[in-house]
Formats: C-alpha cells, sequence, structure tokens
C-alpha cells in the first residue's frame, strides 16, 4: 500500500510548522513543501530586524486576539489549541530558547533569526520533509478521491492531502486558482505600512522617536497610541504600523491619500491643555518659551512646534499672544498631516485579505468546501499588527493543519 502524501504549498513559518509536525506526528506520510521562489523562510530571515520576532510575550486570549484586525474570531477558538505559550515549548524543546524584551516582543536568545531557519531546517531534515523550490503552482483540483496539483514548468503532482500557506497575495489575480474550486477571497491590500508625507518639514527631524503619541486618521475611527518615529519620508513606529493596521481596507480606498491627525500630548486635549497654558504662562512668566519645554518633548520637536505655530523663538511665556498660543495647542493635541502615499516597513510585506475565515473549520483549518484541504498563515483573512501576532497566527495555524491532517 502506497503511502499517504502531503503536499505544502509555500516554504514560509506557516508552510514548514505544517510540513515538520505532520510528518512528525504521523511518520508514514510522505511530506513535501514546495515553494515558487528560490528562497525558504525569507520572511523569518527578515523580521525583527534579522533577529526573528518570533512570537510576543502575551498570555492572555483576550488580549492576544485584540492584536489582530482581521480574524479575532477565528483566532478566539484557535489559540485554544496552540498558544503562545506552546510556541515558545515547541521552540525550547528543540533547545532554542526564546526572550522576552520590554515591549512583549520575544526572540530567539541568540538574536539571529537563522536560529529559528536552522530549526526549522533540522526539523525537515529529521522527519524526511522533501523540499522542492523554484516551482510554482498554477492549478490543483481533486481527481478520484485524490489532488492533482499542476505545476509550472507543466508538471502534475498527486496528493492525499494539501496545505496551502503561500502567504498574503499582493493582488487578487494570484488567488484565481484558489477562486476557482469556490473559495472566496477578500481582495488583499498592503498592512503595517509606513506614512509617507512628502516635502512636510517635519522631515527635518528625521531620526527623532516620540515616546507616547496618539494617531488619528481624519474622517475615521482609528486612533492608536504608541512610540512615533520621523523618518525622511514622513513617520513611521508602532503607533503608525498599528494605524496602518486597523485602517488597511480604508486606506487603501483612499488611494493612500488622507490626513493624520498627531496628539503629541496624549493626557491632553485642546481644551485641557488650555487650562495647562494657563498655570505654565503664571509659573514661567520671565522665561523665554524656546528654553522652557514644560512638557518633556524632545528638544527639536519643540523647537519645531513654536516654529510652524509661528511662535517667536526669543519671547517669554507671559507675552505669548492668544492667536500663537491657539496656534501651538492646536499643534500640540491636534496637528495634521498631510499623507501621500505609504512604504512597506522595512522589508515586512504583510497583508489583509485572503480566504474568508467562515470557508475554514478553525479546529483543524480544513476547507469547508473540500475535504483534504487546509490552509495555514497570512493566505487566510487573518493579519495581526507588529510585534509577534503574525507568526504567532503562522504557528497556531500551521500546526492545527498538522493535526487536522492526522486526524
Amino acid at each position: 500500500m502506497n503511502p499517504k502524501k502531503l503536499v505544502v504549498v509555500g516554504g514560509g513559518a506557516a508552510g514548514f510548522f505544517c510540513a515538520v509536525n505532520a510528518a512528525r506526528m504521523y511518520p508514514q506520510l510522505q511530506v513535501i513543501i514546495i515553494e515558487k521562489t528560490s528562497k525558504l523562510l525569507s520572511k523569518v530571515k527578515v523580521s525583527g530586524g534579522g533577529r526573528c520576532n518570533v512570537t510576543h510575550a502575551c498570555f492572555s486570549m483576550a488580549e492576544m486576539i485584540k492584536k489582530y484586525p482581521r480574524g479575532e474570531k477565528f483566532l478566539k477558538k484557535a489559540f485554544h489549541q496552540f498558544f503562545t505559550t506552546d510556541t515558545i515549548d515547541w521552540f525550547k524543546e528543540r533547545g532554542v530558547e526564546l526572550k522576552a524584551e520590554a515591549d512583549g516582543r520575544m526572540f530567539p536568545t541568540s538574536n539571529i533569526s537563522q536560529t529559528i531557519i536552522d530549526c526549522l531546517l533540522n526539523e525537515a531534515t529529521k522527519y524526511k520533509v522533501a523540499l522542492e523550490v523554484n516551482t510554482a503552482i498554477k492549478e490543483i483540483k481533486k481527481e478520484n478521491n485524490q489532488w492533482v496539483l499542476t505545476t509550472d514548468p507543466e508538471r502534475k503532482i498527486i496528493a492525499d492531502f494539501v496545505c496551502i500557506a503561500t502567504g498574503g497575495a499582493q493582488k487578487l489575480s494570484q488567488s484565481d486558482w484558489l477562486i476557482k474550486l469556490g473559495h472566496s477571497v477578500e481582495p488583499p491590500v498592503p498592512s503595517l505600512f509606513t506614512f509617507n508625507m512628502p516635502k512636510n518639514p517635519i522631515t527635518s527631524l528625521m531620526g527623532l522617536s516620540v515616546e507616547n503619541a496618539v494617531v488619528k486618521i481624519a474622517g475615521e475611527k482609528y486612533l492608536q497610541s504608541g512610540p512615533i518615529l520621523i523618518t525622511h519620508w514622513g513617520m513611521s513606529g508602532p503607533a503608525i504600523l498599528k494605524t496602518s493596521a486597523y485602517a488597511a481596507i480604508a486606506l487603501a480606498k483612499r488611494n493612500y491619500d488622507f490626513t493624520t491627525i498627531i496628539n503629541w500630548l496624549p493626557d491632553y486635549n485642546e481644551n485641557t491643555l488650555k487650562d495647562k497654558m494657563q498655570l505654565v504662562r503664571f509659573d514661567m512668566a520671565s522665561t523665554k518659551i524656546q528654553n522652557k519645554n514644560p512638557f518633556a518633548l524632545p528638544t527639536r520637536l519643540w523647537e519645531y512646534l513654536l516654529q510652524v505655530s509661528e511662535v517667536k523663538a526669543e519671547i517669554r511665556w507671559a507675552d505669548l499672544p492668544a492667536k500663537e498660543q491657539n496656534k501651538l495647542i492646536k499643534n500640540l493635541c491636534a496637528q495634521e498631516f498631510v499623507v501621500k502615499g505609504k512604504t512597506t516597513f522595512k522589508e515586512e510585506f504583510v497583508t489583509a485579505g485572503g480566504i474568508k475565515t467562515d470557508e475554514i473549520e478553525a479546529n483543524t483549518m480544513q476547507s469547508k468546501l473540500h475535504c483534504g484541504l487546509f490552509f495555514a498563515g497570512e493566505i487566510i483573512n487573518v493579519d495581526g499588527v507588529t510585534g509577534g501576532f503574525n507568526f504567532q497566527n503562522a504557528w497556531t495555524t500551521g500546526w492545527i493543519a498538522a493535526k487536522g491532517i492526522l486526524e
């Protein structure tokens, strides 16, 4: 009797995790990973600046699912089977210790992504998982209760089980071969991107970071807080990236032409800051405004805000005219920036969109339309903010798919 065969389409984190776990759980299973490019685990390599942000030190499922703009309900079920603690234990059992940093991101103690890559490749070798690169799948169909995958260049591969783990598509047409199976696909749009602000004076402060600010999108409900980094093209940092993730679909519809509103002082709004200003003016009456920044903002940012508010640097607090004071208050609490375009965050391309979650069984990752067809990772309409959440989705769905195939 011929052994059963599993073909995993996609050589990224989710695909590898499904393949190596399926091969380990079911030794008789023949497992092959097919990758269309020449590179395996490419996102693992570049993640976290080459350190690999494996997961996030969040041990509450209720809190964890809040980090996913799309797929929250789906992951709520999935995390009961394989969660953060399971990821940490899985790598530890294979000699890879993870460490948590102050912001909750978790990395291998080696601080090198190759540690994670080597671990997964070693598992593939140990459990005889075959690897095939530079092979694209252009069609998949079922014949005589088995899957027939047609590759480019032309070749047919027969499989009993297929797990699709191709990651996020950059355009809907890349999912045509899955749509032909009857599955519905949410059109992909970029998530986790930085804001471009061409020729805005703020870019002269490139390299400056603000520890905590609030980011809003004008005319939308989205609001996020956290650090902001000024870049030579505009703004980046966790607060911007989180906003881009939650507002991904809305901003795509606007063709990335919108206005963002920044509150540099999250503890204040325009009304409460006006009251605070009166106290500051009284306490620092004879002090030059430029010489005394009462809000603990970076010096360069304070000087910039005075300049765009048309406040003369040498003026004393007591002599600050009402018009300039109101401008300064507005810029401190609700400064508007015109955004025209986006830039992918480093090399970490993440998309919103993919196979609709209501067409996948969360307890097995099996298609509700086709027996023996499974999905894992970003091909599913699930995506998280930056910080290790997208990798956790990959490990969770990859492991559940492996277990689902075994069952």
